[in-house]
């Protein structure tokens, strides 16, 4: 059983409440976490507060962008810590958790801080009566204070996602970690330390979200602005919070991805993305895909070929390099997608594969596993088709035209992603440009140049993150005129 602290101020910090973590492949809890209360979430905002006005606030931006470069470094050297113990807190391969993970939640760090360290502002001469004239320019100051929500899907990467751009900008940062996820976060406070970051840049308070952790960071006044990424349940709770005090929000939220699958596609390059879009990761992938529209001549191959896939899949432990699938994070989260598999079926859907428990053996029948499943058949009016469900299915339909398929595609509450697949490249472009979300991808699922920008429409949250994109939310812009 570990012991799972709070991160304030450079110190790990017990609290008086701790709860369970418990193993999504077994059911058995394997560490204790700590809970922190109000006035934990307090002398971490302080500490924050103080690193801001203080050591951290004076550096130059070579001296953060050195550090925060020794941040990552520091992942990388105890890769496999990390990479132990984001496994064991989501149950994902660990061939998974390889190659992306762990990686990219370094590389967050170097990515922005080379950002900052070379982005442009603007600068104008200004006409002024006397014929003297004046000069304006911009310069970036660091927000504040951060509050960073995380979610349980990809704990560290997610996480740094935001951590790394925050901090390059000079701001300071309270993290509040999933319940489901704490590891990986408390881990990195070792990091920051030996990097040489100063005590109170990076807290890490865990716990809940009402009556809790979440409640106490989201709603306090010495935090200046908050980022999320999580359901648009709560994210509504957070903007909702944030209106106390004019607070900016950056929010990323749910999803119900479409995929659209034209007849002239690389019909084995479509298969293959499809799987990897509704299957990694278990399914927890908000930009994951759960509703699949296939061209008419194609449909019946693509169902079957999709569903030879899936039943290829194999669903094991993270340390097992054949392991396709692990479990889903919780026992809870296992309830709420059974009952969408049951309700698929109570809607009238065709099964084509999966829809139950996969038999893992007596050690593992306290995990919270599931099957890759497939459906067809339902109408677009049925539940299962509109609401996001944040696990391993799709449900397949047939389209006949692109005015049809775009229609349906973008009758939707969300707007995060989707996947187009067609070798015309002027209905590449055509499409992509209409669908009503903030990432299209042609040809490809997944593909992120971390310089783009990162969000998306409608309910799927607001403001974008990732580039220069994310200094607009890390920062302000502020101007200064000089009369010459």
């Amino acid at each position: 059983m570990k012991n799972i602290l709070n991160f304030i101020n450079g110190e790990y910090v017990a609290s008086e409440r701790q709860f369970d973590k418990k193993s999504p492949l077994t059911g058995a809890a394997i560490a204790t976490v700590h809970e922190a209360d109000k006035a934990q979430v307090d002398a971490a905002v302080s500490a924050a507060r103080a690193a801001l006005d203080g050591p951290w606030g004076q550096m130059s931006v070579a001296e953060r962008v050195e550090r925060l470069h020794a941040v990552a470094d520091g992942i990388n050297q105890r890769f496999d810590e990390f990479l132990a113990a984001e496994c064991a807190d989501t149950g994902k391969p660990m061939s998974l958790a390889r190659h992306i993970d762990i990686p990219r939640g370094a590389a967050n760090f170097k990515v922005f801080a080379d950002i900052v360290k070379n982005v442009p502002t603007e600068f104008f001469e200004t006409a002024t009566p006397d014929g003297r004239g004046a000069i304006n320019y911009g310069y970036r100051a660091p927000i504040g204070v951060v509050g960073v929500i995380c979610p349980w899907n990809l704990p560290l990467l997610l996480m740094t996602w935001k951590v790394g751009p925050a901090l390059a900008c000079g701001n300071t940062v309270v993290v509040k970690p999933s319940e489901e996820t704490p590891q990986t976060a408390a881990l990195l406070g070792e990091v920051m330390n030996a990097a040489g970051i100063p005590p109170g840049v990076y807290n890490v308070v865990h716990g809940f979200g009402p009556g809790s952790a979440g409640e106490f960071v989201t709603t306090h006044p010495g935090v200046d602005a908050i980022t999320f990424t999580g359901e648009t349940r709560t994210g509504e709770a957070i903007m909702k919070a944030a209106a106390h005090g004019a607070r900016p929000v950056s929010l990323e939220m749910g999803g119900k991805n479409a995929a659209i699958v034209f007849a002239d596609c690389d019909f084995d390059a479509a298969i293959e993305g499809t799987l990897r879009s509704a299957f990694v990761n278990c399914g927890q992938v908000c930009l994951g895909t759960e509703r699949v529209y296939v061209e008419r001549p194609i449909f019946d191959k693509f169902v079957a070929a999709l569903k030879l896939g899936a039943e290829g899949m194999k669903v094991g432990l993270p340390d097992d390099a054949a392991t396709s699938m692990g479990p889903l994070i919780s026992k809870e989260h296992q309830e709420k997608v059974l009952s969408y598999y049951q309700l698929a079926v109570e809607e009238g859907a065709t099964v084509i594969t999966g829809g139950g428990v996969p038999d893992m053996g007596a050690d593992y029948a306290g995990g919270a596993w599931v099957q890759p499943t497939i459906w067809t058949g339902l109408s677009e009016s049925a539940r299962v088709v509109k609401e996001e469900i944040f696990g391993p299915c799709c449900h397949i339909s047939p389209f006949d035209s692109e005015e049809e398929v775009l229609a349906k595609a973008n009758d939707n509450v969300y707007g995060l992603a989707t996947a187009i697949w067609t070798r015309d490249l002027a209905r590449a472009h055509r499409t992509a440009q209409r669908m009503k979300v903030g990432l299209a991808w042609v040809n490809s699922w997944f593909l992120r140049d971390l310089r783009t920008p990162f969000g998306g429409s409608k309910q799927s949250g607001i403001g974008r993150e990732g580039g220069v994109h994310s200094l607009e939310f890390y920062t302000d812009m502020k101007n200064v005129c000089i009369k010459l």
